[in-house]
């Protein structure tokens, strides 16, 4: 059909910021545009990435990633962010606290200590579901945590966000019956000894 046509492959073994569901994305992302420092990288690295892709199939850069980033770090896109924004009716100036998001939370801990060794996202889809996302636009889940962080017992992992009683108390079923995160120690495993050696 004549189209100019990429396939991207991107690591999925994670969530690729720290939020899940419409409004904690979108301070998420808000947050990103302000200011880079208050991104996760990962976030950065994946937006720059597929912007790059697309400036490069559009002959706008030879280095599609690298000039992404520039507009990025420069402010231009913050700027062209918010022209959309009034364009479409909304506040231009809106700061990320500003997006609503659901005031009923609770967060999980971790009941071990070690290295968050996995953290499975069809399960944290699942309880991001189960509290209202993505029809309740403030439900979802803020990840305190993300592979290869050391945790103590007791210290939050993530924080689930909903805007109904009833709904939360179905994402923390969901969390507790399918845990979406794998803290792992130095010890994976402990075998019974039958002969001494």
């Amino acid at each position: 059909m004549g189209l100019n046509v990429a396939c991207i492959l991107t690591y999925g073994g994670q969530p690729i910021g720290r939020a899940v569901g419409p409004a904690l994305e979108a301070r998420e992302a808000l947050s990103a545009l302000i200011d880079l420092k208050l991104s996760p990288k990962t976030l950065v690295e994946k937006s720059v990435g597929v912007a790059g892709v697309l400036l490069e199939m559009t002959g706008k850069a030879i280095n599609g990633a690298q000039y992404a980033r520039e507009i990025l770090e420069s402010g231009k896109a913050l700027e062209k962010f918010k022209e959309i924004i009034e364009a479409q009716g909304g506040n231009p100036d809106i700061k990320p606290e500003d997006i609503p998001v659901g005031e009923i939370t609770h967060t999980i801990s971790s009941q071990t200590e070690g290295s968050v060794s996995r953290i499975l996202n069809d399960r944290m889809i699942k309880i991001a579901r189960a509290a209202g996302a993505p029809k309740d636009k403030g439900a979802g889940i803020v990840l305190h945590k993300k592979m290869g962080k050391y945790v103590k017992v007791g210290e939050p992992l993530f924080t689930i966000y909903a805007e109904k009683d009833w709904k939360l108390d179905r994402a923390i079923e969901a969390a507790t019956r399918e845990p979406p995160f794998v803290v792992s120690g130095i010890i994976l495993e402990r075998f019974p000894v039958t002969k001494y050696i």
